[in-house]
């Protein structure tokens, strides 16, 4: 990982963590993947409302293609040789002592849960692929979610396998990226004209 230096010392688990395509249609237990979601429980959460839901299945079982027929064609091409698939939701509203309140952080906080899962997934040996390339209303009304749900994204699990399984415009991109440096992002006080620009 060359190309994943990091500029301030940080804990390797974060240079470590990338997101592959090429996976070795290995089966996955459902005790490693709760070890995953035990990891997501902690995260933090505005007024502890942990908004976030996991849906998910895992390979050779009888909601496999189910979940595969949630992806868009770019990302079923290789994300059906995962060990998992797992769906990610978000609630949009909490209890709040008798009331029901609007949470405006449910997507935010959702985020740090699925982080999480990510980085203990990496710590066990599994890599993750987080995916916004999915058929949104299709999977809310399989599941017939209500509208204050939010589905985010979903997210492939499983070990690394051979990138030249992939296409070959896939396999050129197969290894970890590199990053923005800390200055293009982080300003002390002020609002940069340069976070203007699309990049």
């Amino acid at each position: 990982m060359s190309n994943r230096k990091a500029d301030y010392p940080i804990h390797p688990q974060f240079t470590e963590r990338w997101s592959p395509r090429a996976f070795s249609n290995e089966e996955i237990s459902d005790e490693t993947l709760k070890t995953g979601f035990e990891a997501s429980r902690w995260a933090p959460s505005a007024s502890n409302s942990q908004p976030w839901r996991f849906m998910y299945s895992r390979r050779g079982t009888q909601t496999w293609d189910l979940f595969n027929s949630f992806l868009v064609e770019a990302n079923r091409n290789w994300a059906t040789k995962a060990s998992a698939l797992v769906i990610i939701l978000s609630k949009k509203d909490f209890k709040s002592g008798d009331k029901v309140a609007f949470s405006d952080s449910h997507s935010f906080d959702t985020g740090s849960a699925w982080m999480s899962f990510a980085l203990e997934m990496n710590k066990l040996g599994w890599f993750t692929h987080g995916m916004a390339g999915i058929h949104h209303a299709q999977i809310k009304s399989e599941f017939k979610i209500p509208d204050n749900f939010t589905v985010e994204a979903m997210v492939a699990v499983g070990k690394l396998g051979d990138k030249t399984t992939l296409p070959d415009y896939l396999q050129t991109r197969e290894e970890p990226n590199a990053r923005k440096p800390v200055k293009s992002f982080v300003s002390e006080g002020s609002f940069p004209s340069d976070w203007l620009k699309t990049e």
